[in-house]
């Protein structure tokens, strides 16, 4: 059990049943009445935010989340197959479960799995990946004044916006959080 005074961003916690990552707490004191804490919580396993207000000094279930590092091995219709690269243990993720993180998983990629319990619950994907671009319109000489974008297409088929003198077969950087291009490779 922990106090909702000690509540941080990112800490995992139960409630009602279901497991909860802390996105924003706000400690209350009003001038008049008991001081409470107001928080913004997210589902670990369903996106779904939910804003919660407890009463100063509740206290809560702590959530121990493991995260192991497995590599992605294939994905077959709306199930994606991650193996643990010490024990060879594989472990099967639904679309569901993981997301939109389908859109940044490449062959043989290295990514965090999140247990709780000894059940698989979702994934923890890095900040930016490197994928190579499939396809895209040339970009024509004299455009890059304006600083324009085009669309290109991944290797996983998400479209992207990426500068003009981008051309097909490069390899780029992409921040999984928003999916903006941030550098060629």
């Amino acid at each position: 059990m922990i106090s909702v005074n000690d509540l941080r961003t990112g800490l995992t916690i139960e409630v009602d049943g279901e497991v909860y990552s802390v996105v924003e707490f706000l400690h209350v004191k009003p001038g008049k009445g008991a001081a409470f804490v107001r928080t913004k919580l997210k589902n670990v396993k369903t996106g779904a935010v939910r804003e919660e207000t407890f009463r100063a000094g509740e206290r809560v279930n702590r959530a121990h989340i493991e995260t192991k590092q497995m590599q992605y091995l294939y994905s077959s219709g709306d199930e994606f197959t991650f193996m643990d690269t010490e024990t060879y243990e594989q472990v099967v993720l639904t679309r569901d479960q993981i997301g939109d993180a389908w859109k940044w998983l490449v062959d043989n990629m290295i990514i965090g799995i999140q247990f709780y319990q000894g059940q698989p619950i979702g994934v923890d994907l890095p900040t930016a990946v490197e994928m190579e671009i499939v396809h895209t319109e040339p970009g024509f000489r004299g455009d890059t004044a304006t600083g324009g974008t085009k669309p290109a297409t991944l290797a996983t088929g998400v479209v992207v916006q990426v500068p003009l003198f981008v051309e097909q077969g490069d390899k780029i950087r992409v921040d999984t959080r928003t999916g903006e291009y941030l550098s060629r490779v």
